[in-house]
């Protein structure tokens, strides 16, 4: 085993310093398109939105009692390429075919954080979503030989099962906890199986904040009332009742989400295990089903939530450095003693998580790119993908689409047609009617339907429409990114310089997009049909 790099030395010298263990537990919980949205959030936006409505106390709780990522990212909005990414500490577009959604293989040269922790006396368990879709199914976490989820699986539907329940005479708060009991049941196997004094790592990975989920359920199940969002909402999404209750939907699954966590958290402190275990909570990209997010290099795309609960480290602070996921693996190395394995882009994120500071801790962590190639298969008529890349920085976020002239949704389809060739059940249910890189949902079919109305064509056209080859927001101003400044002569000059930074970091970090010509993801591969993910 190579030494660890100087900082991380460092680092596990203050956490020893601490009293904690060598080889500290490891949980981390992570969430299906789980965009930034947290309770936590809340005091960090500049202005009153969604994270004022949210209610989050279990994700409050390890804000509280540990370190709030401001600034964290993923490497690509897409939930495999971003997995890939997060479990092998690459960049995605370095992961081979693991860089793309539908048609993804994963590559066992690369070696993976949770099974180089198993090598290295970990007990190591998962319950539900790790990499997918792709082959072999959860590689990176040993595909099923390690799943604990003998309990149940209603965790990754939450608002489906809590109607179940409710059909069946309960009511929602006894619903809840029957599916509460299943994530309690599943850590409880998980923990039974391993040897006395053996350290683990266990990840908790709900979909419920994927698509689909129940219209109505945000205020049903969570009290969480669409009007409430009246004025609250992100520009980019329009601020009428069905989007209102499209949007309260999705936060009651990320409620479902804390909800979870705060049955591990039980459970963890029965234990007494508490104390020994670093608690990880994140989401592998932003909101489904609505413009700018999911498949969007847009903050609203590619920023998630990352809190971070290490025990003996100074409780209450938040960070400002701009990181990754990718981050996460060397991270969890580090905690453990494990060696690097070669060929990793992150950066371990133990000298901000050991320090006493908030704000800005490592001065060179100032920004960080983000991209996209092919999420479904059928995003173009070819197969080909759409591809981004993106520099964020703290005052801009700049965008280059690589290929203007694709769709940046994914081929039209049907809704090239009349309106009324398309209904709202088919927009809400069926991702493949329309811009399939857009999840089907009714925040979807809204956008649609509505396409030819005066007040509602920009929005439409923002969310589906072609893009130039350049974007640039300046984030001071326009937080949600609605105003692209590219073409601004009083602009040109920091366009200019963000431009050729983001090619040399893409350049240094071998990115085949530039590095190769033609780049890989333009040819099979990585360009073979394949049918649309829901």
């Amino acid at each position: 085993m190579r030494p660890l790099p100087s900082a991380a030395a460092l680092a596990l010298a203050t956490l020893a310093a601490a009293a904690q263990p060598a080889r500290p537990n490891l949980l981390f919980v992570f969430a299906d398109d789980w965009g930034r949205y947290a309770g936590a959030y809340a005091a960090l936006d500049p202005t009153p939105g969604l994270n004022s409505v949210i209610r989050t106390p279990h994700v409050d709780r390890l804000a509280r009692e540990g370190l709030l990522f401001r600034n964290a990212f993923v490497s690509a909005p897409s939930c495999t390429p971003c997995r890939s990414s997060l479990f092998s500490g690459r960049h995605f577009f370095n992961t081979g075919r693991g860089a793309i959604l539908r048609g993804a293989v994963w590559d066992r040269a690369i070696p993976s954080f949770p099974l180089l922790l198993r090598d290295a006396g970990y007990h190591i368990g998962k319950s539900y979503k790790v990499w997918g879709p792709g082959t072999p199914a959860d590689a990176p976490f040993g595909e099923q030989r390690h799943a604990f989820e003998k309990a149940g699986r209603a965790p990754n539907n939450f608002s489906e099962e809590t109607e179940r329940r409710l059909a069946r005479g309960l009511d929602v708060k006894a619903a809840r906890e029957q599916i509460l009991d299943q994530v309690r049941a599943n850590f409880d196997a998980f923990l039974a199986e391993r040897q006395p004094g053996q350290p683990w790592l266990y990840y908790f990975g709900t979909t419920t904040t994927h698509r689909e989920w129940v219209k109505g359920s945000g205020l049903r199940h969570w009290g969480i009332d669409p009007a409430s969002l009246a004025g609250r909402l992100p520009k980019v999404l329009p601020d009428v009742p069905e989007v209102r209750e499209d949007v309260a939907d999705y936060l009651g699954e990320c409620q479902a989400v804390d909800a979870c966590l705060g049955a591990l958290l039980q459970r963890l402190e029965a234990a007494g295990e508490l104390d020994r275990t670093v608690i990880v909570a994140s989401g592998d990209h932003g909101f489904p089903g609505v413009p700018a997010a999911k498949c969007n290099l847009y903050s609203h795309g590619t920023a998630v939530p990352l809190v971070v609960r290490l025990p003996g480290a100074r409780p209450g602070r938040v960070a400002d450095d701009f990181v990754c996921l990718s981050d996460l693996c060397p991270t969890f190395l580090d905690l453990a003693g494990v060696a690097h394995p070669p060929g990793l882009d992150g950066r371990s994120l133990l000298p901000l998580l050991t320090s006493d500071r908030s704000g800005q801790i490592d001065p060179a962590r100032t920004a960080t790119i983000t991209g996209r190639e092919r999420h479904v298969a059928e995003a173009q008529e070819d197969g080909t993908p759409y591809p981004m890349r993106a520099l964020h920085t703290r005052d801009f976020l700049y965008v280059r689409n690589f290929m203007p002239e694709r769709w940046p949704a994914g081929a039209p389809y049907a809704a090239s047609g009349p309106t009324d060739t398309l209904s709202a059940q088919q927009l809400e249910h069926h991702t493949r009617y329309a811009f399939p890189d857009m999840d089907a949902s009714p925040t979807k079919a809204w956008l649609v339907l509505n396409r030819d109305r005066p007040a509602w064509r920009a929005h439409y056209d923002r969310a589906f429409g072609k893009r130039p080859a350049e974007e640039l927001y300046d984030l001071r101003q326009d937080p949600d990114q609605t105003k692209n400044l590219a073409a601004d002569p009083a602009f040109a000059d920091t366009r200019q310089r963000l431009a050729a930074d983001l090619l040399a970091r893409l350049q240094a970090a071998g990115d085949p997009r530039v590095c190769a010509d033609p780049p890989p993801f333009e040819r099979p591969p990585f360009t073979d049909k394949s049918d649309p993910a829901r």
